[in-house]
């Protein structure tokens, strides 16, 4: 599975109607609204790295109201129970 994260910067239109639109494009399975310079989250999860690629510039920027977007592939995922694992080693107490 490969997981990606687009920041979607969109127009003042955009912001009122993508939110929908961009949750029904393929590959696509979560999208957040955000503060800041990015106005939504979009997280995508398909198969292959080349689907990436499609879902973002077939599914994504064919929609109206983007403006700018920015594409980061994941390399590794860790859950909150890997983090404390990794972060516990050697901390474990000895009788």
């Amino acid at each position: 599975m490969v997981t990606a994260v687009v920041l979607v910067q969109a127009s003042r239109q955009g912001i009122r109607e993508l939110g929908p639109k961009l949750a029904e494009v393929d590959g696509v399975a979560e999208v957040y609204t955000v503060t800041g310079e990015w106005d939504f989250v979009v997280m995508v999860r398909v198969r292959e790295h080349e689907e990436v690629a499609k879902t973002v510039t077939q599914g994504l920027l064919a929609l109206d109201g983007i403006e700018k977007t920015m594409t980061m592939v994941a390399f590794q995922q860790f859950s909150a129970h890997d983090l404390d694992a990794m972060f516990g080693l050697g901390m474990e107490s000895s009788p």
